[in-house]
């Protein structure tokens, strides 16, 4: 069903709704901490019949952090201080985790810290997938937690747990077009201001930080770490110098190509999650036209601050107006050029 994560306050959120239930009876003090946190933000996403399905509550600290064990020391912080996710098959909690990210790179902070109870299994195999590391315990009436903390100034060289940091040095860049059907289903934190937020439901594809494009392309000379900055091609309403623009940027993860599949189930199993094409259309737009075709696995690292026409696009590189974009190569000094005009936060960009 449609589920849309939207930011609202907490006196806007029913804690009698079933999904509290479980917080209630972990954090006996819950129902109070909630009324007291009335006016302010939480991101929350609710499914059919405004059931919600996913709370994510975040606040900045400052300073050492001493009531874990071993302390943390003195930094700039985001703290997750509720997360919890009713997992039904979608990347639901990849969106949440998405979303953390984008915070904490606004906020400019050093890193991100959440506790967890160590029954929460499913939980922390997600945090640890992105970087997450086991660092102290807390221990409350309530039990003993475990503290993961991730740092947002370290990096490990292994693009999933470096995420949403953008490693530019020696990797080659490119802009790489989508069609305006599949570019909000794709990549929703990227939605123009002229489209309808409806339009972006809880499917796996969707909420995913980890996105599939096929293409009949040839891709092959990608390789994994390469930057895709994403173009999002006109929609024929009015002149491509004004509706077509550049959206996003993505790291590649893996590219295979067709001889990498040993049929129609193993080409279905690896791209249907990620990718916004059904089955069917899998099986007939692609598999079956028999023609060498190229699928590139990534990360969604960045929505541009400032969508950048074709138009600015093109004056700003000093390219034709006549230029051809499909899977168009960019210097670094072009990256840094299309970057700054899509306003990446430079948290995000590591040299």
């Amino acid at each position: 069903m449609p589920s849309v994560m939207r930011l609202t306050q907490f006196k806007h959120v029913d804690l009698a709704d079933p999904f509290f239930d479980s917080l209630k009876a972990a954090y006996k003090e819950f129902p109070a901490w909630f009324e007291k946190k009335a006016d302010e933000p939480v991101y929350v996403s609710e499914g059919a019949g405004a059931a919600i399905q996913g709370f994510l509550y975040l606040k900045k600290e400052s300073g050492p952090v001493t009531d874990v064990s071993p302390p943390l020391p003195p930094a700039e912080r985001l703290k997750v201080g509720t997360l919890k996710i009713v997992a039904h098959g979608s990347k639901l909690g990849e969106r949440f985790i998405k979303k953390i990210f984008d915070n904490a790179i606004d906020k400019d902070v050093d890193e991100i810290y959440v506790t967890v109870f160590e029954e929460h299994v499913g939980l922390i195999r997600l945090l640890k997938r992105y970087g997450f590391n086991e660092h102290s315990t807390k221990t409350t009436p309530n039990g003993t937690e475990l503290v993961f903390v991730r740092s947002l100034k370290m990096v490990t060289g292994d693009i999933r747990r470096d995420y949403p940091l953008i490693h530019i040095k020696g990797r080659k860049k490119y802009l790489l077009a989508i069609y305006p059907q599949f570019h909000t289903r794709l990549f929703p934190d990227s939605i123009l201001n002229n489209e309808n937020p409806s339009i972006i439901e809880d499917l796996s594809y969707t909420n995913s930080i980890h996105k599939v494009y096929i293409t009949f392309t040839h891709v092959g000379k990608l390789n994994p770490g390469d930057i895709l900055v994403i173009y999002r091609c006109s929609d024929n309403k009015g002149p491509a110098k004004y509706r077509s623009v550049v959206t996003s940027v993505c790291v590649v993860e893996e590219v295979k190509s067709r001889k990498d599949f040993s049929n129609l189930s193993d080409f279905v199993k690896y791209t249907k999650p990620h990718s916004v094409f059904s089955r069917e259309e899998l099986e007939s737009d692609w598999w079956n036209t028999g023609k060498p075709l190229y699928v590139i696995r990534m990360t969604y690292n960045a929505a541009f601050g400032k969508r950048t026409t074709r138009g600015n696009l093109l004056e700003a590189l000093g390219k034709s107006s006549r230029t051809y974009i499909n899977f168009y190569p960019l210097t670094d000094a072009e990256f840094d050029q299309v970057a700054e005009m899509g306003k990446v936060h430079e948290g995000l960009i590591v040299d």
